[in-house]
C-alpha cells in the first residue's frame, strides 16, 4: 500500500476538480479523500498500490476538463482510509 499526498496549483477550484478526482479515485479503486484549501490550491491524500497510485498521480496532473494544472507536488505520507471522501475546505 502507497500513500500519497498531493497539492494541486493552477485552475483548479471551481471547475469540478474535488468531483471529478473522487469519481476517478472511486473508479480506480483508490482509497483517501480530497479538498479545497484557502490558498486556491487542492490537496488530497490517496493511498492503493503502486498502479493505482501511479495512475492517480497521472490523472491529477491533467485534471477534469476545465482545470489548468501548473504544479502536483507529491509527498510520502502514511494513512489508513475506507474510501475516499470529498472534505470541507481547509
Amino acid at each position: 500500500m502507497e500513500v500519497r499526498r498531493l497539492v494541486i496549483r493552477g485552475v483548479v477550484q471551481g471547475v469540478g476538480f474535488r468531483y471529478a478526482m473522487t469519481a476517478q479515485a472511486r473508479l480506480m479503486g483508490v482509497t483517501g479523500w480530497v479538498r479545497n484549501r484557502r490558498d486556491g490550491s487542492v490537496e488530497a491524500m490517496i493511498a492503493g498500490d503502486a498502479a493505482q497510485v501511479a495512475e492517480m498521480l497521472a490523472w491529477s496532473r491533467i485534471g477534469p476538463a476545465g482545470a489548468a494544472v501548473n504544479e502536483v507536488m507529491v509527498e510520502s505520507a502514511t494513512g489508513n482510509f475506507s474510501g475516499f471522501d470529498l472534505l470541507p475546505t481547509a
